[in-house]
């Protein structure tokens, strides 16, 4: 008995025919808003979600661009691409070496080396922390509608707050979303991944990914912390708009688990304790945010 391709899977098949490339055998690693697949020839696969075309072809070409800059990171295959299968974006990569999860301290040695690259002449975009915010909170449905009515009322307050934000160092080109999870730590080094977010902005946004770690969730150490900013030289936690990109943050991480949470009943618990947080039912920060993978 034959049976028929997931839709991913025909994706799948349907950009590998496009690039030449072939996806028999070939694996899931992970299977959230990007389906990531590997292929026996040690290429990874990532197929974005429709309409993400623009944020696909921004992620090669800035891979590129720090491979011709020398920092470390992973990197595209040469062949043209973004590849559009069956409506979906779909990039392909060289696949790393073993790796584990990047540390704190990996995190900042690679910002420190791209917050310092000159502003390249790429089409990045100024850096949006509000994308895609209104549609997660739509696709909410384990939360009330009183407090989907509080997320969006929310959302409103910060971009009219972010409209008038604090100016701090100079802008630079932002990974965006910049965390442990997006480095891999392999025995050469560590190696930055994931720019479907980068950007052109302020730095303390990448800086601020770390620091909420310490004053909002609980996850990283005093002594973490201290270390971080004396490698980047500077603590965001005391800039006078730190409140404000820190809850721009803390929405973000608090409408990803709610989204998906509507199809996660493992997530609901959290997702719900994120938005009690948020709502000021929960107590005063740090709270202990459980990690959503």
């Amino acid at each position: 008995m034959t049976t028929s391709p997931t839709p991913t899977q025909a994706v799948l098949q349907a950009a590998c025919l496009a690039a030449g490339l072939d996806a028999t055998d070939a694996e899931p690693i992970r299977l959230a808003e990007n389906a990531i697949w590997r292929l026996p020839a040690g290429v990874v696969v990532r197929i974005a979600r429709p309409g993400q075309s623009a944020a696909a072809t921004r992620e090669v070409l800035v891979a590129r661009w720090l491979a011709a800059q020398g920092v470390p990171a992973v990197r595209a295959l040469d062949l043209r691409q973004p590849v559009a299968a069956n409506g979906y974006p779909v990039t392909f990569w060289q696949e790393l070496p073993p790796h584990e999860i990047g540390t704190v301290a990996d995190v900042v040695a690679l910002l420190k080396q791209l917050h310092a690259l000159p502003k390249p002449d790429l089409p990045l975009g100024e850096l949006d922390p509000f994308v895609r915010l209104v549609e997660r909170i739509e696709a909410a449905s384990s939360l009330s509608d009183d407090d989907r009515q509080w997320l969006h009322d929310r959302l409103t307050d910060l971009k009219t707050q972010w409209a008038s934000r604090p100016r701090g160092l100079p802008e630079c080109v932002v990974h965006g979303d910049a965390w442990v999870g997006n480095v891999a730590r392999t025995e050469a080094g560590p190696l930055l991944m994931d720019f479907e977010r980068a950007s052109y902005g302020p730095p303390e946004w990448d800086l601020v990914s770390t620091a909420v770690k310490l004053t909002t969730t609980g996850a990283v150490s005093p002594e973490q912390y201290a270390a971080f900013c004396e490698t980047y030289g500077t603590d965001v936690t005391e800039w006078e708009g730190y409140e404000l990109f820190a809850g721009v943050r803390e929405f973000r991480m608090t409408t990803y688990a709610a989204q998906h949470a509507a199809t996660r009943p493992e997530w609901r618990r959290e997702a719900q304790y994120r938005v009690d947080c948020l709502r000021g039912r929960a107590g005063a920060p740090p709270w202990r945010w459980k990690g959503i993978m």
